[in-house]
């Protein structure tokens, strides 16, 4: 397979969206399959921000591990990630005024920087100044170039960018693409072959986007949420398709709000849904418990992302698994389901809007940051499909001949008859309260310990029917595997690939995908399970949820667990290298890196030095009085290259004991 990643890193407020936007498009137009990552801060300006856009000549299911060019808006961006890209790779700048000092650079890899006035006086001679954002433009004609990706395919994306604001507009973007493209073939190497396009133009999407469509698709008709990273983009869908699709959305005051308009929408017959993240959750749980205790259908999106409390609003994390689990108190029937992937969270959305209606429950859709907010190409055929829709057994009209309605009459299936508000000889209550056959509360005056017994198994028994629908999991890869991974939701895809990165080492893997968490398959894991050699769990989050959860279900546990919990997603290599450590038999070493003290020293500068000195050498010493090893760090002054200070941070905890500044930097 033939790929490449390139990055573009500068600060919120520098355009990269914009930048990524047309280099994703522009290679998705020609047939390439691409999958794009965003890591940015919760601010509007400042900060960080880097975008990572891997294309391939086939299908991909991470943002992968590997660096082959970056666009580096800003010294930061230049400090942070030159390292960072392989041998034969490039690193692009504007060099009238930014610098990469060679000490940040591998062996091998190209520092082409750009002199913009050189680079854009045709330009600016034919259309006035230009704009400091413009310089992305330039850059992005460079590694186009040097990536051998279509340029052509990427002037059509300006044209369609740029379009409304007119064609000078057009003609200034294309003109910027064209002058970094030309420029970079005459200074630089390409980092890649040449490209097979296909010229198949496939949908670039995210999950968010996925799961709007697919609701759409699906038939509902009210959406409502309250704005919260990283569910938003689900919303503002919604908010710019609403006159298309036909359905009312309604920003709420707040989660509650929102999940209880949500509730009423379902009472009143039509399919709804809502969206949040983590924390907006936590408010929406007692109204799902009313959901489950009036066998309401609806549907809601919850989005995880670091916690808890505020925690990381744009970092991505899977440590929502007990509080959705646990969500509302007592034990009510619901569907817990976490997808894998882009395709998967549309196909998802579509199946759960159907055992909503059909089973008369709430359900819960459990995202991640990653899934929710990267895009990716994905088959145009996912989105043309035909949608069935089963709206389950819905009373349309009820002759008094055959007795008093009974909206949870006590059936064998635990499905009871439901009719729209309207229809006529079907009045009933619907009460948060527990009820009788024919709703009547039951939990005052009329008490009674059998018929609560009755109407709670009633409910129960639908979960025994939805879970004979839904799909078992299955095991993939070789059956004879020497080691079989345990994952849930997006970690799938990067599974999927260190599967095969373990392969081409020789070690035979296989993997198991939990996607539908209530009701759960334990007869199934526990089958497949209890023939695999050596279990190893992938998670992202501390205590490995989903493998907690899937002892208590099938008494099974693993022999070993990758985690993460750092905010940013996992990636193959990662994978790879703490399966090959567990099966060695290590334990694993929570010290700080030398990598990770590097950035640790780093963050101190930011916070502290507005990013004035660098660290250029770093050295693990013993305690010294500390209590624990640590890492000195010496730092230079970015611009002289003269030494600037020392630092000692703690091997195990972190802790930063001491900055002494030198003198020099001290005058300065």
């Amino acid at each position: 397979m033939q790929e490449v990643t390139i990055g573009i890193a500068g600060a919120a407020g520098d355009g990269l969206d914009k930048s990524g936007d047309t280099l994703a498009r522009a290679c998705g137009r020609t047939g390439l399959h691409v999958y794009a990552y965003n890591c940015y801060q919760s601010i509007v300006r400042g900060g960080h921000i880097f975008l990572k856009v891997r294309i391939a000549d086939k299908k991909i299911t991470n943002h992968g591990d590997k660096l082959n060019a970056v666009i580096c808006l800003n010294q930061d961006s230049i400090e942070r990630h030159a390292p960072e890209v392989e041998e034969g790779g490039v690193i692009i700048f504007n060099s009238d005024k930014l610098k990469c000092d060679p000490s940040l650079v591998r062996k091998g890899v190209q520092v082409l920087g750009l002199p913009m006035a050189t680079v854009t006086a045709d330009v600016v001679a034919e259309h006035g100044p230009l704009q400091a954002i413009m310089q992305n433009t330039v850059a992005v004609g460079a590694v186009l170039q040097l990536g051998k990706l279509s340029l052509e395919e990427a002037c059509k994306v300006m044209d369609d960018t740029f379009g409304h604001k007119g064609q000078k507009i057009v003609d200034l973007n294309i003109g910027l693409l064209k002058a970094g493209y030309e420029f970079a073939a005459k200074n630089a190497k390409p980092f890649t072959t040449e490209w097979k396009f296909s010229k198949e133009r496939r949908p670039f999407v995210t999950g968010n986007e996925a799961m709007a469509i697919a609701a759409a698709n699906a038939g509902c008709k009210f959406y409502s949420a309250y704005p919260m990273t990283p569910a938003s983009t689900i919303l503002h869908w919604m908010a710019a398709h609403t006159k298309d699709t036909g359905i009312c959305v309604k920003q709420g005051e707040d989660e509650l709000a929102v999940m209880n308009m949500t509730i009423g929408a379902g009472i009143a017959g039509v399919r709804s849904m809502c969206a949040t993240a983590g924390g907006g959750f936590a408010l929406m749980t007692e109204a799902l418990g009313m959901a489950g205790i009036m066998e309401v259908p609806m549907v809601c999106v919850e989005v995880q992302r670091g916690g808890p409390s505020t925690g990381l609003p744009t970092k991505t994390e899977q440590a929502d698994l007990f509080q959705v689990y646990g969500a509302s108190q007592g034990e009510f029937p619901r569907l817990i389901v976490a997808p894998r992937d882009v395709e998967d969270a549309y196909k998802t959305t579509i199946d759960v809007f159907n055992y909503a209606d059909k089973y008369q429950l709430p359900v819960v859709i459990m995202s991640d940051l990653l899934l929710s907010e990267h895009p990716e190409t994905v088959e145009e055929s996912v989105f043309t499909a035909p949608v069935k829709i089963d709206r389950g057994e819905i009373v349309t009209e009820w002759d008094e001949s055959k007795g008093k309605y009974k909206r949870y009459e006590f059936t064998k299936s635990g499905i009871s008859p439901r009719a729209l508000p309207g229809t006529k000889n079907t009045t009933y209550v619907s009460a948060s309260d527990e009820k009788d056959e024919e709703s009547i509360l039951i939990s005052d005056m009329f008490t009674s310990p059998p018929v609560r017994r009755m109407i709670f198994q009633k409910r129960q028994r639908k979960m025994d029917g939805l879970l004979k629908e839904l799909p078992a999991p299955k095991l993939e890869g070789p059956a004879d595997a020497d080691v079989t991974l345990v994952c849930w939701g997006s970690t799938a895809g990067v599974v999927e690939e260190a599967i095969e990165r373990l392969a081409a080492e020789g070690i035979k893997a296989n993997f198991i995908v939990g996607k539908w968490i209530l009701p759960f398959h334990a007869k199934e894991f526990t089958e497949i399970l209890s023939q695999c050699k050596k279990k190893i769990s992938v998670e992202m989050n501390y205590t490995s949820m989903f493998a907690r959860y899937l002892r208590s279900e099938t008494g099974i546990g693993m022999d070993g667990h990758v985690t993460k919990y750092d905010g940013e997603p996992i990636e193959p290599s990662y994978v790879v290298e703490h399966v090959k450590r567990i099966l060695a038999g290590k334990e694993l070493d929570l010290d700080l890196s030398e990598a990770e003290a590097k950035e640790v020293a780093y963050h101190y500068l930011r916070t502290h030095f507005q990013e004035k000195l660098r660290p250029v050498k770093l050295t693990r010493e013993s305690a010294n009085g500390h209590g624990e090893p640590v890492w000195t760090v010496e730092l230079a002054e970015r611009v002289s290259g003269s030494k600037g200070a020392t630092m000692k941070i703690g091997a195990v905890t972190g802790s930063t004991y001491s900055f002494e500044k030198h003198e020099l930097a001290t005058a300065k």
